[in-house]
């Protein structure tokens, strides 16, 4: 995989909204450029859970910015990834309606995609091949370019059908990393806890991170 490449983010309608905005801060803050695309019901879990409303049509990259964050979630994670000479690279955002966006076609080389949260709706759609919106469009161009997809889901308990769902993305060649912090990094605070989760997905998008202590690591 080749981390010198845009990495795209979408995110959709699960419970999790601090762990792709506290991913795309440590994405940006190591200098990687990011396709960011938002789905309406990614839009109002962002408002639920951490307090900023997001315009889709008119969007502003400082509505998601940490300090704005923090403004309204103080213990959304600050810090602890250190910034590269390049941190602020270019973010770039498409409508999630938009199929004319680079990101709709495999000629377009992306890194690696990343659905986080990744929405039940948006998990079935993927499972099953469907394309009706730029995010789901995107998951299917990372598949079929046989390029790394991580898919991010956050829900229990978990009924057959997602079950089912998760198993045909994964044989499909996705990624499923679901939203389950570990403890043993050593916890003091909910930042801990979300930076568990985004070095999980940095791994797999072969993001060099220190999130979080290693296991057996000293």
């Amino acid at each position: 995989m080749a981390t010198d490449r845009p990495i795209v983010l979408g995110i959709t309608g699960a419970s999790g909204a601090p762990y792709a905005v506290r991913l795309l801060d440590v994405l940006q803050r190591g200098g990687h450029e990011v396709h960011l695309s938002i789905s309406p019901s990614g839009a109002a879990v962002i408002e639920q859970e951490l307090g900023v409303k997001i315009d889709l049509k008119e969007f502003d990259p400082q509505q998601l910015s940490p300090e704005r964050i923090r403004e309204q979630t103080p213990w959304f994670p600050a810090g602890s990834q250190p910034q590269t000479a390049n941190s602020g690279a270019k973010l770039h955002y498409h409508h999630w309606q938009n199929f004319m966006a680079p990101i709709a076609s495999g000629s377009f080389l992306a890194g690696g995609t990343v659905i986080c949260p990744c929405s039940g709706t948006t998990l079935a759609a993927v499972a099953s091949g469907i394309e009706s919106n730029l995010i789901q469009r995107a998951a299917e161009v990372a598949l079929k370019e046989r390029r790394k997809l991580v898919l991010v889901p956050r829900e229990t308990p978990i009924s057959p059908t997602y079950v089912a769902n998760m198993q045909k993305a994964t044989e499909a060649g996705a990624v499923v990393l679901p939203a389950m912090p570990g403890w043993y990094h050593g916890v003091s605070d909910l930042g801990d806890i979300v930076d568990f989760v985004v070095a999980r997905i940095c791994d797999q998008l072969g993001v060099d991170n220190g999130l979080m202590k290693r296991w057996g690591a000293e």
